[in-house]
Protein backbone atom coordinates (compact mmCIF):
# COMPACT_ATOMS: atom_id res chain seq x y z
CA UNK A 1 0.00 0.00 0.00
CA UNK A 2 1.36 3.42 -0.65
CA UNK A 3 0.43 4.80 2.21
CA UNK A 4 2.55 3.25 4.52
CA UNK A 5 6.40 3.69 4.62
CA UNK A 6 8.59 1.32 5.45
CA UNK A 7 8.81 0.72 8.86
CA UNK A 8 10.34 -0.96 11.48
CA UNK A 9 9.06 -4.18 12.85
CA UNK A 10 8.04 -2.97 15.91
CA UNK A 11 5.99 -0.18 14.47
CA UNK A 12 4.23 -2.54 11.34
CA UNK A 13 3.31 -5.21 14.12
CA UNK A 14 1.55 -1.59 16.32
CA UNK A 15 -0.40 -1.05 13.18
CA UNK A 16 -1.29 -4.83 12.25
CA UNK A 17 -2.78 -4.80 16.19
CA UNK A 18 -4.57 -1.04 15.59
CA UNK A 19 -6.00 -2.58 12.59
CA UNK A 20 -8.31 -4.83 14.53
CA UNK A 21 -9.71 -2.02 16.74
CA UNK A 22 -9.70 0.36 14.31
CA UNK A 23 -13.68 0.80 15.49
CA UNK A 24 -12.61 1.95 19.11
CA UNK A 25 -10.79 5.39 17.28
CA UNK A 26 -13.58 5.89 15.23
CA UNK A 27 -15.78 5.75 18.93
CA UNK A 28 -13.44 8.02 20.14
CA UNK A 29 -12.99 10.42 17.43
CA UNK A 30 -16.95 10.98 17.11
CA UNK A 31 -17.39 11.26 20.54
CA UNK A 32 -15.03 13.83 20.84
CA UNK A 33 -16.48 15.85 17.81
CA UNK A 34 -19.98 15.50 19.98
CA UNK A 35 -18.45 17.20 23.12
CA UNK A 36 -16.51 19.20 20.85
CA UNK A 37 -20.26 20.89 19.14
CA UNK A 38 -21.59 20.69 22.71
CA UNK A 39 -18.69 22.98 23.98
CA UNK A 40 -18.71 25.20 21.02
CA UNK A 41 -22.77 25.52 21.40
CA UNK A 42 -22.56 26.24 25.15
CA UNK A 43 -19.31 27.78 25.80
CA UNK A 44 -19.71 30.00 28.92
CA UNK A 45 -21.41 26.79 30.57
CA UNK A 46 -18.36 24.71 29.48
CA UNK A 47 -15.78 27.70 30.70
CA UNK A 48 -17.78 27.68 33.65
CA UNK A 49 -17.62 23.79 34.30
CA UNK A 50 -14.22 23.63 33.71
CA UNK A 51 -13.57 25.86 36.15
CA UNK A 52 -15.53 24.78 38.79
CA UNK A 53 -14.40 20.58 38.03
CA UNK A 54 -10.63 21.62 38.38
CA UNK A 55 -11.52 24.19 41.18
CA UNK A 56 -12.99 19.92 42.26
CA UNK A 57 -10.01 18.37 41.53
CA UNK A 58 -8.07 20.28 43.52
CA UNK A 59 -9.80 19.93 46.79
CA UNK A 60 -9.80 16.75 46.29
CA UNK A 61 -6.46 15.86 45.33
CA UNK A 62 -5.23 18.16 48.40
CA UNK A 63 -7.74 15.95 51.27
CA UNK A 64 -5.94 13.10 49.79
CA UNK A 65 -2.50 14.97 50.49
CA UNK A 66 -3.54 15.87 53.87
CA UNK A 67 -4.73 12.39 54.52
CA UNK A 68 -1.83 10.81 53.27
CA UNK A 69 0.47 12.83 55.21
CA UNK A 70 -0.88 11.74 58.19
CA UNK A 71 -1.88 7.99 56.94
CA UNK A 72 2.39 8.24 56.31
CA UNK A 73 3.09 9.05 59.67
CA UNK A 74 6.14 10.56 61.06
CA UNK A 75 8.13 11.02 58.15
CA UNK A 76 10.78 13.91 57.19
CA UNK A 77 8.27 14.82 54.40
CA UNK A 78 5.12 15.23 56.31
CA UNK A 79 5.09 18.90 57.31
CA UNK A 80 5.92 19.72 52.98
CA UNK A 81 3.27 17.22 51.94
CA UNK A 82 0.37 18.38 54.47
CA UNK A 83 1.07 21.96 53.49
CA UNK A 84 0.98 21.25 49.46
CA UNK A 85 -2.18 19.66 50.25
CA UNK A 86 -3.55 22.74 52.22
CA UNK A 87 -2.53 24.72 49.35
CA UNK A 88 -4.63 22.34 46.83
CA UNK A 89 -7.72 22.76 48.78
CA UNK A 90 -7.56 26.05 49.53
CA UNK A 91 -6.76 27.03 45.81
CA UNK A 92 -9.94 24.53 44.67
CA UNK A 93 -12.21 26.15 46.95
CA UNK A 94 -11.00 30.00 45.59
CA UNK A 95 -12.24 28.41 42.49
CA UNK A 96 -15.08 27.32 43.40
CA UNK A 97 -16.11 30.03 45.44
CA UNK A 98 -15.04 32.81 42.19
CA UNK A 99 -15.47 30.86 38.63
CA UNK A 100 -14.88 34.39 36.99
CA UNK A 101 -12.14 35.37 38.15
CA UNK A 102 -10.41 31.83 38.39
CA UNK A 103 -11.30 31.59 34.66
CA UNK A 104 -9.11 35.04 34.17
CA UNK A 105 -6.51 33.25 36.16
CA UNK A 106 -5.94 29.96 34.57
CA UNK A 107 -6.41 30.89 30.89
CA UNK A 108 -2.86 31.48 30.82
CA UNK A 109 -2.53 27.60 32.05
CA UNK A 110 -4.90 26.55 29.37
CA UNK A 111 -2.37 28.14 26.74
CA UNK A 112 0.45 26.94 27.72
CA UNK A 113 -1.35 22.79 27.25
CA UNK A 114 -2.23 24.17 24.18
CA UNK A 115 0.87 25.55 22.87
CA UNK A 116 2.68 22.65 24.52
CA UNK A 117 0.45 19.62 24.20
CA UNK A 118 0.21 20.80 20.22
CA UNK A 119 4.10 21.13 19.43
CA UNK A 120 4.35 17.53 20.80
CA UNK A 121 1.65 16.10 18.34
CA UNK A 122 3.30 18.10 15.61
CA UNK A 123 6.76 16.94 16.56
CA UNK A 124 4.83 12.99 16.66
CA UNK A 125 3.16 13.03 13.48
CA UNK A 126 6.76 14.19 11.54
CA UNK A 127 8.33 11.82 13.57
CA UNK A 128 6.32 8.40 13.22
CA UNK A 129 4.39 9.27 10.38
CA UNK A 130 1.56 6.82 10.98
CA UNK A 131 -1.44 6.25 8.53
CA UNK A 132 -3.32 10.00 8.46
CA UNK A 133 -0.22 11.26 10.18
CA UNK A 134 -1.07 14.51 8.33
CA UNK A 135 -4.29 15.10 10.24
CA UNK A 136 -2.46 14.89 13.99
CA UNK A 137 0.05 17.32 12.02
CA UNK A 138 -2.60 19.63 11.58
CA UNK A 139 -4.47 19.01 14.84
CA UNK A 140 -1.30 19.92 16.38
CA UNK A 141 -0.75 23.48 14.60
CA UNK A 142 -4.76 24.20 15.25
CA UNK A 143 -3.96 23.79 19.14
CA UNK A 144 -0.59 26.15 18.92
CA UNK A 145 -2.63 28.65 16.99
CA UNK A 146 -5.33 28.27 19.56
CA UNK A 147 -3.15 28.62 22.87
CA UNK A 148 -1.61 31.74 20.85
CA UNK A 149 -5.13 33.30 20.52
CA UNK A 150 -5.97 32.77 23.61
CA UNK A 151 -3.18 34.21 25.18
CA UNK A 152 -3.08 37.70 22.70
CA UNK A 153 -7.21 38.12 23.72
CA UNK A 154 -6.45 37.21 28.11
CA UNK A 155 -8.19 38.75 30.57
CA UNK A 156 -11.19 40.04 28.08
CA UNK A 157 -12.67 37.02 26.64
CA UNK A 158 -11.39 34.83 29.19
CA UNK A 159 -15.07 33.73 30.41
CA UNK A 160 -16.13 32.33 27.07
CA UNK A 161 -12.79 31.34 25.58
CA UNK A 162 -12.20 28.59 27.13
CA UNK A 163 -15.38 26.71 26.32
CA UNK A 164 -14.89 28.26 22.51
CA UNK A 165 -10.89 26.62 22.04
CA UNK A 166 -11.72 23.44 24.43
CA UNK A 167 -14.45 22.58 21.69
CA UNK A 168 -12.58 23.63 18.82
CA UNK A 169 -9.77 21.56 19.85
CA UNK A 170 -12.01 18.30 20.49
CA UNK A 171 -13.69 18.85 16.87
CA UNK A 172 -10.19 18.69 15.83
CA UNK A 173 -8.72 16.15 18.50
CA UNK A 174 -11.83 14.12 17.24
CA UNK A 175 -11.06 14.49 13.64
CA UNK A 176 -7.45 13.14 14.02
CA UNK A 177 -8.98 9.93 15.78
CA UNK A 178 -11.95 9.42 12.88
CA UNK A 179 -8.93 9.73 10.43
CA UNK A 180 -6.63 7.55 12.24
CA UNK A 181 -9.28 4.83 12.33
CA UNK A 182 -9.89 5.07 8.44
CA UNK A 183 -6.17 5.10 7.59
CA UNK A 184 -5.47 1.77 9.90
CA UNK A 185 -8.69 0.18 8.45
CA UNK A 186 -7.18 0.12 5.14
CA UNK A 187 -4.28 -1.10 5.95
CA UNK A 188 -3.62 -4.65 4.65
CA UNK A 189 -3.93 -7.33 6.48
CA UNK A 190 -0.34 -8.25 6.17
CA UNK A 191 2.14 -5.47 5.69
CA UNK A 192 5.80 -7.15 5.20
CA UNK A 193 6.64 -3.33 3.89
Amino acid sequence: MSEVPNLPPEIRHELHELRKEWWWFLLLGVGLIVLGLFALGASFITSLAVVVFFGLLLVVGGAVQIASAFWAGRWSGMLLSMLLGIFYVVTGMLMIDAPIEAMQAIVLLIAAFLIVGGLFRIVAALSVRFPAWGWQLLSGAVSVILGLMINKGWPDNSVFIIGLFLGIELIFSGWYWVMLSIGVRSLPESYDG
